[in-house]
């Protein structure tokens, strides 16, 4: 079915406001891209996203698969049928590809041997298929140990740190703690950490259970079955443990790549494996150490939490799971710009799932497919190149996107304009999005022309609800957007639409889908027609639509954040000088630009002057690559935002001055003083030579 949506901005505005809302483009431009993009939009077909999820959720396709390797060539098939090109990437990563064995039982004071797998249910006809594996974290350490038990909440720095104060011990002990609060990973690290023999993670009813309302196939929440899967990778850098930096190109090709030794790596070695709640309350009911839980620490079983189980309480842990050398690979779909072949706009979303993965994270892969069928249709070709990465073994630890990204490093700090991550995009009816500044207004503008399914309003009056604007996140861990960004320094975004999820369970599949994500399916296509726009926007314009002065308004955001977490435990710092006098200028140039390009846009630029500006708006982002890297991790190198290296997911932003914040350190405020004001003045050098060529064209 096709659904025609509407373009609000074709209706009755002058012609200079019309340019205002096309950042970039001559104005000469606007009525040109507003057809095209009616084209466009009246083009997309809603039935393709049910189609294509349909069939690539048809089977359970954990990276390193069989059944992967069947989506991988579907990926193929329907990108070269709509007129794309395609090209694999393969590489040889070093993962778990299989849970291996395990097992978990409470030996004392009873014996007895704990669910590990969902229920199979009469309702849902996709939880009893045979490929679907019980609950396991991919970089497990193997061991078999039977030990006494320690809570530990959700198993954060601060928690660990907490159990100490109140005089708990956890060396030799299996650690019980819940998800959420950070990743996984680091639950794990921090356990080994301290000493713990074993971790065993559920997640709590409190937090997706029976205390939140209906549980599954009735409602949206965990049974007391459901187990949250996901990987442990928690290495100082993103991607194949054993290729720092580098490419882990397959090990029979012509280049060969140095790999570490398992040894030398950071990987687990404990035994760890994640349990449902079910399994969880079976432990936890036993538990008789005379000291109860922090009030914040209770969750929502029906009994009092205590932090030990006492030593009558004695619990087994067994996983035996192999590390070895997987193929993986990641398909690269490439639509020519007609114009500017060599700027390239980036789409990506992974396509490894845990079990069916319906939400996450292929909806977000069907509507890429859906995506580059309505675009391969359009007569009017881009001018700018158009590339759609479909990652392998991102589930593993962010793997497939992150080895391209080092593989193909010169070729995107010269090409790459930017970076669009949809991972699990189309997971329910709630819009919103993460991004890099100079990206922000090209969301904004762009939800502006999308009509909301089954409503009156505008995606953009359904975000923004009652506000003037709608809230736009910073960027964080967890997703194939941070090699681009953190890495390499391309501008990027992270949206799509959430709402309920069984996150990493058996029971992400179509059924659940249908059932409460999206029984209409018609997100599908509006996130299509949104992701479509911003798409041809940066493709078409002819300047690359930055928005530059966000730089300065953000910058100066964060660095009021920074200042405020500094004198938080040293009260008489006076600030960062340096950089609030670059930040100035960064502002006063910034402002100047957008002055001078609305101007130049209205009278028109020359084809050698338009490159001349496009190369040197390629290269700001770059100014916020520092080759020292944080020192938390030499592989992040953006100054501007990384990871949280104690959760994994949260967003840093300044992220060498949150490390020190974090560690409530003063030693490093001045050397970050000067390295930020020297990222910045670099970034306004930049800006005012794109003054100088406006001003004397």
């Amino acid at each position: 079915m096709k659904n025609t949506f509407f373009l609000p901005l074709l209706l009755g505005l002058g012609t200079s406001l019309q340019a205002q809302q096309y950042i970039g483009f001559q104005q000469q431009s606007v009525s040109v891209q507003q057809q095209s993009e009616k084209r466009f939009l009246d083009g997309v077909d809603y039935g393709r996203f049910k189609t294509h999820l349909t069939r690539l959720t048809a089977v359970p396709h954990v990276a390193g698969s069989a059944a992967n390797e069947k989506v991988k060539d579907y990926l193929i098939q329907t990108m070269e049928a709509a007129g794309w090109s395609t090209e694999v990437y393969p590489y040889d990563v070093y993962m778990s590809k299989e849970p291996g064995h395990s097992a978990v039982e409470i030996v004392t004071p009873i014996r007895k041997p704990l669910n590990q797998k969902e229920f199979i249910l009469e309702e849902d006809p996709y939880s009893d298929h045979p490929d679907l594996w019980k609950g396991w974290n991919a970089y497990s350490g193997s061991g078999d140990v039977t030990a006494e038990v320690v809570y530990a909440n959700y198993g954060t720095k601060a928690d660990f740190e907490k159990l100490k104060e109140l005089g708990i011990d956890v060396k030799g002990k299996v650690v019980l703690a819940r998800y959420g609060g950070n990743f996984r990973g680091y639950k794990a690290k921090f356990a080994e950490e301290n000493g713990a023999a074993g971790l065993l993670i559920y997640t709590d009813p409190k937090d997706s259970g029976y205390a939140k309302g209906l549980v599954y196939p009735e409602g949206i929440h965990y049974n007391e079955s459901a187990i949250q899967r996901g990987s442990l990778l928690t290495e100082n850098f993103t991607g194949d443990p054993l290729t720092p930096f580098e490419p882990a190109l397959p090990r029979d090709g012509k280049i060969k790549v140095p790999r570490l030794d398992p040894s030398e790596t950071a990987l687990h070695t404990i035994p760890v494996t994640p349990i449902p709640y079910g399994a969880a309350r079976e432990i936890m009911e036993l538990m008789q150490g005379i000291q109860a839980v922090p009030s914040s620490w209770q969750g929502g079983l029906p009994f009092p939490y205590r932090l030990e189980g006492g030593k009558n309480l004695k619990i087994r842990v067994m996983v035996d799971q192999k590390r070895d050398f997987v193929r993986v690979h990641n398909v690269i779909g490439t639509l020519k710009g007609s114009e500017r072949p060599d700027e390239w706009i980036i789409l990506g979303c992974h396509y490894d799932a845990w079990g069916h993965g319906a939400t996450d994270p292929n909806s977000g892969t069907a509507m890429l497919l859906s995506l580059s069928e309505t675009l391969g249709k359009l007569t009017d070709k881009p001018k700018r190149s158009i590339l759609i990465g479909h990652w392998d073994a991102e589930e593993h630890g962010v793997i497939g996107s992150t080895e391209w990204v080092e593989q193909m490093r010169d070729e995107l700090k010269a090409n790459a304009v930017a970076y669009i991550n949809l991972d699990a995009a189309v997971s329910g009816r709630n819009f919103g999005a993460a991004s890099s500044p100079t990206l922000k207004q090209l969301i904004i503008d762009s939800s502006k022309e999308v009509q909301f399914p089954d409503s009156a309003k505008s995606v953009f009056e359904v975000w923004a609800g009652q506000k003037k604007e709608p809230s736009i996140g910073n960027l964080g861990g967890g997703s194939d957007h941070i090699a681009f960004y953190m890495h390499v320094g391309i501008p990027s975004v992270s949206g799509g639409t959430g709402g309920p999820t069984l996150y990493h369970t058996n029971y992400d599949n179509m059924h659940f889908y249908e059932k409460f994500v999206d029984p209409t399916f018609k997100m599908g296509g509006a996130v299509e027609q949104l992701i479509g726009l911003m798409t041809l926007r940066l493709a078409n314009a002819e300047v690359i639509p930055y928005d530059v002065p966000r730089y300065a308004e953000d910058l100066n955001m964060h660095f009021e954040q920074a200042v405020k977490g500094v004198k938080e435990f040293h009260p008489e710092f006076n600030g960062f000088a340096k950089t609030r006098t670059a930040l100035n200028y960064l502002k006063a140039s910034s402002d100047n630009y957008s002055k001078n390009l609305d101007n130049k846009l209205d009278s028109g630029l020359e084809s050698n002057i338009l490159n001349d500006i496009n190369a040197k708006l390629l290269e700001l982002e770059k100014s916020f690559i520092d080759p020292k890297g944080m020192y938390f991790g030499s592989w992040y190198r953006s100054l501007y935002a990384s990871t949280d290296p104690y959760s994994g997911y949260a967003s840093w932003m300044l992220p060498g001055i949150m490390y020190e914040i974090e560690n409530k350190n003063t030693d490093r405020l001045t050397e970050w003083d000067e390295r930020y004001s020297a990222a910045i003045n670099e970034l306004n050098l930049k800006v005012s030579e794109l003054n100088r060529i406006l001003e004397h064209n």
